[in-house]
């Protein structure tokens, strides 16, 4: 850990871990009932008619729901910095801590793929701060990165 990082991680304790450490575990995220802080660190990424309102919509996925909570997981396990903290595979629900590069900050990222219909499912992706106002627009940004991911690990629109 750089020297910065660790003074950090004087005033703001969970910097001082890596991985997932220094955070609960999380429990099963009740994703009907997501409340969002007014402070602008935080993305959700849902269904279009979902609540609360999605900073971006997701599409309908033409593929069965545990191809696509397989798929979802397989791109949180490629992003840099990011480690499991729960998994709920009965929910298809799965939980991350994204670390930031230089102070170590962490953010943590739940997922869940419901199914929508036979063959067809849908994303909530919810990812927020732990500390701090602001987020400079992190959290947007990794749902994006996620999703594109997510998108070019699907067959193309025509097959799906």
């Amino acid at each position: 850990m750089n020297p910065l990082a660790w003074l950090i991680s004087l005033v703001l304790p969970a910097c001082g871990f890596p991985a997932a450490e220094g955070l609960p575990t999380p429990p099963v995220m009740d994703v009907a009932h997501i409340v969002r802080p007014a402070t602008p660190n935080t993305a959700l990424a849902a269904p279009a008619g979902f609540t609360p309102a999605p900073d971006i919509v997701t599409p309908v996925y033409h593929v069965p729901a545990d191809r696509l909570f397989a798929l979802v997981r397989e791109v949180a396990a490629d992003q840099p910095r990011t480690y499991q903290a729960a998994l709920y595979p009965e929910q298809r629900q799965a939980h991350y801590v994204a670390r930031s590069a230089v102070f170590n900050f962490p953010d943590l990222v739940m997922v869940q793929v419901r199914a929508d219909s036979p063959g067809s499912s849908d994303l909530i992706l919810y990812s927020r701060s732990v500390y701090g106002r602001g987020d400079l627009g992190v959290n947007r940004k990794r749902a994006e990165t996620w999703l594109d991911a997510l998108d070019k690990k699907l067959p193309p629109s025509s097959e799906r």
